[in-house]
């Protein structure tokens, strides 16, 4: 397609939908165990998953209007979706929180042959009782597409609300937590997660998984962070979405990274049910991170979204 035709098209696009937004950028970005508090806003995308009095269960992530990226296990019975509330906008998980609002969940889809998170196919897509309305505080993440690759030592964040230590509570008003860590070469958390000992089962890190964190520990997610994003920076101002929150042995312990469900492994299920989640593949990341800016600033010139 040449750019007078591509022009055409994306102006024909815009004109049909005000949903066009560019993902995976933070506004107000100045710039879990082991990691510190959050600047307020700096991770738009993240998501907030109570349930009925047991409170908060789960984090998740934004990847369109009305649709949240999150783990199946969060959803141990994916066909009741009464006792679900969602919170976008939210920084304090104890205390006010002046931008947030809720939703309710319309439905849930997990992968035909999820069974448990060491399984894999540990993702859930879930769907929102009414569109949110993006604003600064409130931005849909980018997702990895399918082969796109993090070879090992990339530096990504985990973000979530849940326990700063095994068993301990986030405390105080609860601000949302951030946390860096190096992405794990899959054959070295496999091997890692081989090593038996006395009250620990051999686990296979398999395909779909994708592992992060420190060989020596310290740096983790924890129980409460479940279902939330794994992000890593394409450029200085883009972030896209390796990673779901999945499972591990304790929290930041030798030789026992964290894993997640490997979110390019699901582009196809994604994709086929979330059409407007903005996939970006890797051979192609600077392309699609340019038509997405370029459609983005277009939309805005012909003032429809």
């Amino acid at each position: 397609m040449n750019l007078g035709s591509f022009f055409i098209v994306l102006a024909a696009t815009s004109l049909r939908t005000c949903e066009a937004q560019a993902c995976g950028r933070a506004p107000l970005e100045n710039r879990i165990v082991g990691g510190s508090e959050a600047r307020a806003g700096a991770w738009p995308w993240q998501v907030e998953i109570q349930r009925g009095s047991s409170g908060h269960v789960c984090g998740g992530s934004l990847i369109a209007r009305d649709w949240v990226l999150s783990a199946a296990h969060c959803f141990p019975d994916p066909s009741d979706v009464s006792p679900y509330t969602l919170y976008v906008g939210r920084h304090r998980l104890n205390g006010p929180n002046v931008y947030e609002s809720h939703r309710r969940v319309r439905r849930v889809l997990v992968p035909d042959d999820y069974e448990q998170p060491q399984a894999g196919g540990d993702v859930a897509l879930v769907q929102l009782d009414e569109p949110v309305a993006w604003s600064e505080r409130v931005q849909p993440v980018c997702l990895a597409d399918a082969g796109t690759p993090f070879p090992g030592g990339t530096l990504c964040y985990v973000t979530g609300w849940g326990h700063t230590q095994e068993g301990v509570p986030l405390s105080g008003v609860g601000p949302l937590q951030e946390v860096e860590v190096p992405i794990i070469e899959q054959t070295s958390c496999h091997r890692m997660y081989q090593a038996q000992s006395y009250d620990y089962e051999a686990v296979d890190i398999r395909s779909d998984m994708i592992c992060a964190g420190l060989q020596a520990g310290g740096k983790d997610s924890c129980q409460g962070d479940s279902g939330g994003p794994l992000v890593c920076p394409i450029d200085n101002r883009t972030w896209i979405q390796a990673g779901v929150v999945s499972f591990g042995v304790g929290c930041a312990q030798p030789n026992r990274p964290g894993v997640y469900a490997k979110v390019s492994a699901f582009a196809s299920f994604i994709r086929s049910e979330v059409p407007e989640a903005q996939l970006i593949g890797g051979a192609s990341t600077s392309r699609t991170t340019w038509t997405l800016t370029l459609g983005y600033t277009l939309a805005s010139l012909l003032l429809v979204c």
